[in-house]
């Protein structure tokens, strides 16, 4: 079985789109990531309203792939070839504020989105009828803008880690989030492709393991040595000197660097200062959110208590008892002040803070 370089199997491919000459049988095509490490099954999206669903239960998830999806989600849209040129515009911009109520904290998604919509607003009418083929090859476009930026995030993170021996990660932030290679496990990838193998510690990433699930199979499946721990067991682990450096991906950054993430990585952090441990995010341009001054006005997504009340979903065990409250944010916001550096395609955000931030993203 061929696999890219991420030793993800072509079968497990993330996102896959048909197209060919008939848009009109457009189709998403989505490795179905609730079922893994246990199943390869794949998912067929034929409308907006499927698409929306597969991003909302996590079918596809990561914020670079979640933009990916939802751009050729767009493409899904079905419109009456009788109608005038107002109400078919109308129809795709009625599509693209669907799909971002999918999730509300990716703002690639929102970026992807804006792509799909300036196509929409672009095109004469007197072209109209060459606006589903023109969408299609923007969102095949974003679809490889990001695995050119995930393959230049690995080659810009990997001095970082070539000195270490154990570097620590949290959720998954690798080829299943993205096109290819990933953010946060861009750099272990790229060491490893020119020699250089690291041993990664995956968090569980509680409630939903991806990291268990998800960043420990697609490591397994290249060939790098990988130790899942629970996200309590990260502090003993750097406290017996057992982790070199921590890298994250992230969902959201606001301009003055403050990075969003999957819950439980503000804790990492905190414990990387204190044991004078590099923490490293790792992240595509995109990802930036400039609009917003600090994290502080990052919206964070509340998911369904059920995810930590039967963690294996309706047919699971019932794991806390029905008189008690649940909270479940799918998201934390880490500091700028806590990062060391911000990793993207573009370079790397030394001491992350307004004026750094602004630097890179305007070279």
């Amino acid at each position: 079985m061929s696999t890219d370089v991420s030793g993800i199997p072509e079968a497990a491919e993330t996102i896959r789109y048909r197209h060919a000459d008939d848009v009109w049988s457009a189709a998403v095509d989505l490795l179905d990531q609730t079922l893994l490490p246990e199943t390869l099954s794949r998912l067929i999206c034929e409308t907006p309203e499927q698409l929306h669903d597969a991003i909302r239960r996590l079918v596809v998830r990561g914020a670079p792939a979640i933009g990916i999806a939802a751009a050729y989600g767009v493409t899904l849209t079905r419109v009456d070839s009788r109608a005038d040129a107002a109400a078919v515009r109308s129809r795709y911009l009625e599509t693209i504020d669907y799909l971002a109520t999918s999730r509300p904290t990716a703002v690639n998604l929102f970026w992807a989105l804006d792509r799909m919509k300036a196509v929409v607003q672009s095109v004469e009418d007197a072209e109209l009828e060459m606006l589903p083929n023109r969408l299609a090859d923007e969102a095949i476009r974003i679809h490889e803008d990001d695995r050119a930026m995930c393959r230049s995030i690995g080659t810009n993170g990997a001095p970082f880690l070539q000195g270490c021996q154990n570097v620590l990660t949290h959720c998954n932030a690798g080829g299943l989030a993205t096109s290819t290679l990933g953010t946060a496990l861009a750099p272990i990838y790229h060491l490893h492709e020119n020699g250089k193998t690291l041993h990664v510690y995956a968090d569980e990433t509680r409630p939903l393991l991806q990291g268990a699930r998800l960043t420990a199979w697609e490591l397994s499946q290249a060939g790098i040595p990988v130790t899942v721990c629970t996200d309590s067991m990260a502090g003993g682990l750097m406290k017996a000197g057992n982790v070199d450096a921590v890298i994250v991906g992230a969902d959201r950054i606001a301009a003055n660097g403050d990075a969003a993430n999957k819950i439980g990585t503000y804790p990492l952090a905190i414990l990387a200062r204190y044991h004078r441990i590099p923490f490293y995010v790792a992240a595509p341009t995109n990802t930036f959110d400039m609009a917003l001054a600090s994290g502080d006005l990052i919206p964070i997504e509340q998911r369904d208590p059920a995810e930590v009340t039967q963690p294996g979903g309706p047919s699971g065990r019932t794991t806390v008892p029905a008189s008690a409250k649940v909270t479940n944010p799918a998201f934390d916001v880490t500091p700028a002040e806590l990062i060391t550096a911000i990793i993207t395609e573009r370079g790397v955000i030394q001491t992350p803070n307004q004026a750094n931030v602004a630097e890179v993203l305007n070279a």
